[in-house]
């Protein structure tokens, strides 16, 4: 800016006549705004490249502070050109057409629904597909972390808290600020006119003090010309600096006046922890959604299986009805529950694929995508711990309720802070000029000492009406004490959770071992009928197929609980820890160390 006004100055004294030197100020001023905005556009880029390692650095530093496993990894956002036509359109297009224009063809009543279904199911799983996606849960949870829409909300919500600390930290740094103003002034008499161009720069830097109160220094530089007039010497310039600033003692004084600032602080490590939190919640989640596919799966399976012995029991109930030891209802009997059977198998068979697409589509996955899920080899230790030793360790563990326990405090400063508002106002103020020489029409920067100027005062305001910020004293103690309150119902909440979680370890374990139980006992019992089938009615059999089903649906169902279970002990007492790459990591080994293992072979 300097070289901008010495440009100026430059223009004025050469310029032939007052016409030649406005036109010599017009064209630099011009030029000078111009060089302005097109370094502001130049250092847009590399100012948020900045912005982005600062946001970077910031959520890497507090990660660490919470002893997190990962901070967000994608600061920059994925903003791709945006149309102006297709945003600013004040009537966007509708799609809408008549339902004469909706034409379709119908399908025949009695066409073969059975292979049609089958079809659509072929065609969701991508059966016939050469590249089918093999997705185990460790899969699942890497995608889940890399593509997830909801994981990468989460990751934004981390990054605007560190935004917004940032933007509180520089207002509480040094900010500068460069005004420029020109101003052209005529003035007329009789029909002359004498035109002045006055041109001031003012350079300052402000900062708020820890305690309370502002600091400011500011180089201001005027100059101005006289465009039309007889004196030979029409061009001044001056400048000077002033220190100004003011310090409140009682009212605004202290750390109710960094309280913006530290609660920002403070705000991104709950975010941090939130972030943290999230990810322990999205692979329980994740799992759930993982074992509930293979719950359906293995109802798939089962049916199948069924299907496959009431087909050999209808097969053998038609032959006894020819030989003419059964009568013809029998075999009525067993049609009928082959045709249920196949009518379950379709259901389960939709409910799976609409299982797949769903997940795939929470994986951030084309829900087109041909995917196998393998079998799963789990293995989850089960703690043994008592009901107040899973307590106690999510007290001590949960991120959530380190989280509302911090906000606890953030009331009570609160309540402080409002009765700060209560005091006096006692503000110092004070400034300290320091002009170029006052007999020189060009100072430049030959600064007098011997004209400073300088003020110091105090103002001091009586607390005569402090009816609001009284009023606003109790609503915070009234918010203090419902925070409270909450904090309390949360934390007896955790433990309810912590405790109600280990005896559903238990449980799911007893349902496991007598599920496991009836399984045998329905496999022995069909073993059985099928040694005897002539002895056997088509009904005893359907039961005894039936009662098989349900039992290893049952299995199946304890079986998935009990991972479930688990898992949800950890989460809920607040050592379930994630690895890196979104995977489980076990218990006990260093940060480094792989997740859980997940393999794909068969449980058995």
């Amino acid at each position: 800016m300097r070289l901008l006004a010495a440009a100026m100055i430059r223009g004025m004294r050469r310029g032939r006549g007052a016409a030649g030197r406005f036109r010599m100020s017009r064209w630099l001023v011009a030029l000078g705004l111009v060089g302005g905005w097109g370094g502001l556009a130049g250092g847009c880029a590399s100012g948020m490249s900045a912005i982005d390692a600062r946001t970077r650095a910031l959520l890497e530093e507090r990660t660490r502070i919470v002893g997190a496993d990962l901070a967000p990894q994608r600061v920059e956002p994925r903003v791709g050109p945006i149309a102006r036509d297709a945003v600013s359109a004040t009537v966007p297009a509708t799609v809408n057409p008549p339902a004469s224009d909706l034409a379709f063809d119908q399908l025949a009543a009695d066409r073969n629904v059975a292979e049609r279904l089958q079809a659509f199911t072929d065609e969701a799983l991508g059966v016939d597909a050469p590249d089918r996606l093999e997705l185990g849960l460790d899969d699942a949870l890497r995608l889940a972390q890399e593509r997830s829409r909801e994981y990468r909300s989460a990751e934004e919500d981390y990054i605007l808290s560190a935004i917004r600390l940032l933007i509180e930290r520089h207002l509480w740094s040094p900010r500068f600020f460069n005004d420029t103003s020109a101003t052209l002034s005529g003035f007329g008499s009789d029909g002359a006119f004498e035109t002045a161009l006055d041109i001031v720069n003012t350079l300052r830097v402000t900062k708020r003090l820890p305690f309370g109160g502002q600091a400011e220094a500011r180089w201001v530089w005027q100059a101005a010309q006289d465009l039309r007039s007889r004196v030979s010497e029409e061009y001044v310039q001056s400048s000077r600096l002033v220190l100004s600033g003011n310090i409140p003692l009682l009212r605004g004084a202290g750390l109710v006046a960094r309280e913006s600032l530290i609660q920002r602080e403070r705000d991104l490590v709950y975010a941090a922890r939130d972030f943290e939190r999230f990810r322990r919640e999205l692979v329980v989640q994740i799992a759930n959604d993982y074992f509930n596919l293979l719950r359906t799966q293995a109802r798939v399976a089962s049916q199948r299986e069924q299907i496959r012995s009431q087909q050999q029991s209808l097969a053998r109930t038609e032959a006894l009805v020819e030989a003419g030891e059964l009568r013809p209802f029998q075999r009525a009997i067993a049609e009928n529950g082959l045709r249920n059977a196949e009518s379950n198998l379709a259901s389960l068979n939709q409910q799976y694929v609409l299982q797949i697409e769903r997940f795939l589509v929470r994986l951030g996955l084309d829900p087109r995508t041909p995917v196998t899920i393998p079998p799963l080899d789990l293995e989850l230790p089960e703690p043994d711990v008592t009901q107040d030793e899973a307590a106690q360790a999510a007290l001590t563990y949960r991120l959530d309720l380190q989280n509302r326990r911090d906000r606890l405090d953030d009331q009570r400063r609160a309540v402080l802070n409002a009765r700060n508002e209560l005091l006096a106002d006692l503000d110092l103020d004070g400034s300290l000029t320091l002009p170029t020489d006052s007999d020189r029409d060009v100072g430049g920067l030959a600064f007098d000492g011997g004209d400073i100027d300088f003020s110091i005062g105090a103002t001091l305001s009586l607390p005569l009406d402090r009816e609001q910020e009284r009023l606003a004293l109790r609503q915070s103690m009234i918010a203090l004490e419902r925070a409270q309150r909450e904090y309390e119902r949360f934390r007896d909440s955790v433990i309810i959770d912590a405790r109600s979680s280990l005896r559903g370890i238990e449980l799911a374990r007893f349902r496991l071992q007598l599920a496991e139980r009836q399984v045998e006992l329905a496999e022995r019992r069909l073993e059985e009928q099928q040694l005897d089938p002539a002895g056997v009615t088509a009904q005893e059999f359907l039961d005894t197929t039936n009662d098989l089903l349900n039992a290893r649906n049952s299995r199946d169902d304890a079986m998935n609980d009990l991972r479930s279970a688990i898992l949800d002990y950890f989460l809920q007492t607040g050592q379930l820890r994630v690895s890196q790459d979104g995977t489980l990591r076990v218990l006990g080994q260093d940060d480094g160390a792989e997740g859980v293992e997940a393999g794909s072979t068969d449980a058995g």
